[in-house]
């Protein structure tokens, strides 16, 4: 099906380019990135958003991402404008037809069609959706990774490198358009909570007898796949170490669906921590991310988050590669912990239920790595 899908797609462009415009300005006034993706992805796009602004100070820049993911960029100083569209493949629910797909890329088509934009960046490497749209869209130059199914929409192409940290991959095409290399080592996630986020942490710490001078650490157990996920058991008994050896207070995180799981570890726990799962939203999880010594998690983008607001992270990877998806900071503040299976990383996501016994790789992870992790970064921020 694959197959057949690129050779209509490099069809559909080589009948339709004649017809587009080919007029290309080197220093674009109005630019468009695109990325559909959730939190993590997301951030990891935050650096390449700030290197584009430094090198087009005057363009107008617009980023379109999924209504999911508003969020994250609310207060980016470095955009003039938040687009967004319900990017098929990227909702988590399932698709009306299998023509909603392309009706919704003619409608958003054509609304950007008006806007007239000089620059069309996709920052997500197989997007082809993306870089249709920009091409239906009449955007002159458009940049983007050199794969199969996005290649004939583009006017620019760059290699998408196995092994580099999608980081690196966003400011590789910033790279492209501004003709000119950049400093990668200082190029750190960004998110900007709110006054309002700092004010509902202070208040959601104070409610529940946290002060200033306590020890706080966030443990963050949930991921949007069930093969990230580690035990709970385990989850609690870090949690008991860490509050049994240096006086911890435990914050467990999530949303409001993560609520039971978060339930379930804080029931093993002798300590009894705060469950703060489906209390917070993302701006006031970030506040609360920033404002602790510690933040423990499995792959997941509540972890990337908590690296863009400077607090110290222990990741847990099993599946995923950690070399293009790992935190994105420096190694003595970001500690990655993998599991010792063979098979690591497939980049499979969708075991089902009963599969999973079959792939154990992060709940095979010892508890005594974790908390070897997160002891090394308490002990250092504390010399």
């Amino acid at each position: 099906r694959e197959r057949v899908r690129l050779t209509l797609l490099r069809l559909f462009a080589s009948l339709t380019a004649p017809f587009l415009p080919s007029s290309i300005l080197r220093r674009p006034s109005s630019v468009l990135l695109i990325r559909p993706d959730h939190l993590g992805d997301l951030l990891f796009a935050t650096p390449a958003i700030r290197a584009l602004r430094a090198a087009l100070p005057q363009a107008h820049i617009a980023c379109l991402v999924g209504p999911w993911s508003r969020a994250v960029l609310r207060n980016n100083p470095h955009l003039d404008e938040v687009m967004t569209c319900p990017f098929p493949g990227f909702t988590r629910r399932p698709k009306p037809s299998p023509l909603q797909p392309y009706s919704l890329l003619w409608r958003y088509a054509r609304r950007l069609r008006a806007r007239r934009f000089d620059l069309a960046v996709v920052l997500r490497f197989d997007h082809w959706w993306g870089a249709l749209l920009a091409y239906l869209a009449g955007i002159p130059r458009r940049v983007g990774y050199g794969v199969a199914e996005v290649r004939p929409f583009l006017t620019e192409a760059v290699s998408y490198v196995p092994g580099r940290h999608e980081v690196e991959q966003n400011l590789a095409l910033v790279e492209r358009v501004v003709s000119r290399k950049l400093q990668v080592a200082s190029a750190p996630l960004e998110f900007h909570p709110s006054a309002e986020d700092g004010a509902f942490a202070e208040e959601f710490l104070a409610e529940h007898g946290i002060g200033e001078g306590d020890l706080l650490v966030c443990i963050h157990p949930g991921a949007g796949a069930p093969v990230k996920l580690w035990r709970e058991e385990a989850w609690a008994q870090v949690g008991d170490a860490l509050t049994r050896r240096y006086g911890a207070k435990i914050i467990l995180t999530g949303s409001a669906g993560e609520r039971p799981l978060c339930r379930a570890i804080a029931r093993r726990m002798a300590a009894e921590p705060i469950v703060a799962a489906g209390e917070t939203t993302l701006g006031g999880l970030a506040a609360l991310m920033a404002r602790s010594r510690l933040v423990l998690g499995v792959d997941s983008g509540p972890l990337h988050l908590a690296v863009a607001v400077g607090a110290p992270t222990v990741h847990l990877y099993g599946p995923v590669d950690s070399r293009t998806f790992g935190p994105w900071g420096d190694p003595a503040r970001h500690a990655v912990v993998t599991s010792d299976m063979d098979c690591i990383p497939c980049n499979r996501l969708d075991y089902a239920p009963e599969e999973l016994d079959e792939h154990p790789c992060v709940r095979n992870i010892p508890a005594e790595r974790v908390l070897e992790a997160a002891e090394g970064l308490l002990c250092s921020s504390t010399s």
